[in-house]
């Protein structure tokens, strides 16, 4: 378990530049940041802390105008673990805000304890779709997806494209359900074979050697992380890339292009955000995170940065009085803060209306592999659970 208090990182920061640190206001705010630092997802997790801790840096410490303590806590992709987490931070901590969890499977366990305690959350990634439908709350706020919606569109895509047969892959936990059953909903040719394997599996040479077999138009999988890496990587020593199309949500991103480079050239993706989009918001964090971290933000890191800026908005509007729970509801459900994705706000269940871009795996100016957003799948995009939401 790793905790982090951010003005301590902050005054060890304005020490080794030579500067002073600002002093603590009355008024401190205290956020309990739950993500996946080790382990096949710990890429996901620092770009999702990074994200937030930049928000938090450039505003010098504050959010709203308040001094802010982020406690940072690494779940280790154990739901139980989440669990023991989320009640250290509502209990002991008394945090007034948790945000953060990058998988589903932590979010369902680590929610309740939470939710119950009616402290705010605000995911910036995991969205399993009972919380976007029956299973909503007052309480809880997402910066991300549901998880249905991150694989909508890759069946837009496929079906755009003419492919007539898929054959489909993810995780066997919800994640990995949502994700087919997304891709289904919008995709309207046949599904081959649907594939579930186990979670932080790293070798697919058997699966890969089943669906050669199939003889696909094109491949969907969902294979986040350091699964992804692996996935990618096997699939062009099996000499499928660039013969049998391959498209993704969450696989080939911002936190494994790294890992990956050229070997995943010509992967089709479909998301929320791409560091090309083209408005104010995000050119500055782009800017300033490939500053900081030298690495192009992902998605995990542009959401969790949407996550702070929300937050912060809240905090300002309520001139940092979070005593009236209504009071901050509706202040979060106005989200007034601009998006690095563009035009957000919120639907009835408190999950994102937004565009969502076909994204492809392209050689940049510098000859580096890079995500680039080539169009529009979705506009203003709302999820499909929704109206089952009663709140």
């Amino acid at each position: 378990m790793q905790t982090t208090h951010f003005k301590k990182m902050l005054l060890a920061s304005a020490i080794a530049m030579g500067l002073a640190a600002a002093p603590a206001s009355q008024a401190e705010v205290k956020i309990g940041l739950i993500t996946t630092l080790s382990g096949g997802g710990a890429a996901l997790g620092q770009d999702q802390r990074d994200g937030f801790m930049l928000a938090v840096e450039q505003n010098g410490g504050k959010l709203g105008g308040q001094d802010v303590s982020v406690i940072i806590e690494d779940d280790q992709l154990k739901p139980e673990q989440g669990v023991q987490i989320a009640r250290k931070l509502v209990n002991n901590d008394k945090v007034d805000f948790v945000t953060g969890i990058i998988f589903s499977n932590v979010m369902m366990a680590a929610r309740t304890p939470i939710l119950d305690s009616k402290t705010f959350l605000i995911g910036s990634n995991a969205g399993p779709s009972p919380m976007s439908g029956a299973e909503c709350s007052p309480y809880f706020f997402s910066t991300s997806w549901n998880n249905d919606q991150l694989h909508e569109g890759g069946g837009q895509i496929a079906t755009d494209q003419g492919y007539k047969k898929m054959y489909i892959m993810a995780p066997n936990y919800q994640a990995g359900k949502d994700a087919l059953a997304g891709f289904k909903r919008f995709y309207k040719g046949e599904v081959v074979d649907e594939v579930y394997t186990q979670i932080g599996q790293m070798d697919y040479s058997v699966e890969i050697a089943q669906l050669q077999q199939a003889n696909p138009d094109a491949v969907y999988v969902f294979y986040p992380g350091g699964m992804g890496v692996n996935f990618v990587k096997q699939y062009r020593q099996a000499g499928l890339l660039g013969k049998v199309p391959l498209i993704s949500a969450s696989t080939v991103d911002g936190s494994t292009l790294p890992a990956l480079q050229d070997i995943a050239l010509g992967v089709i993706t479909h998301a929320p955000y791409a560091p090309n989009l083209d408005n104010a918001q995000n050119k500055q964090f782009v800017e300033a995170f490939e500053k900081k971290y030298n690495r192009s933000p992902s998605l995990y890191a542009a959401q969790s940065y949407d996550a702070a800026n929300l937050i912060a908005s809240a905090i300002k509007k309520l001139d940092g009085n979070l005593q009236d729970k209504e009071a901050v509801r509706k202040a979060l459900e106005a989200a007034d803060f601009d998006s690095v994705r563009g035009n957000f706000k919120y639907n009835t269940n408190h999950f994102p209306i937004t565009d969502w871009y076909r994204v492809d795996v392209v050689k940049g100016k510098d000859g580096k592999a890079e995500l680039s957003a080539t169009g529009v799948v979705f506009k203003d995009h709302k999820d499909a659970y929704f109206e089952q939401c009663k709140m």
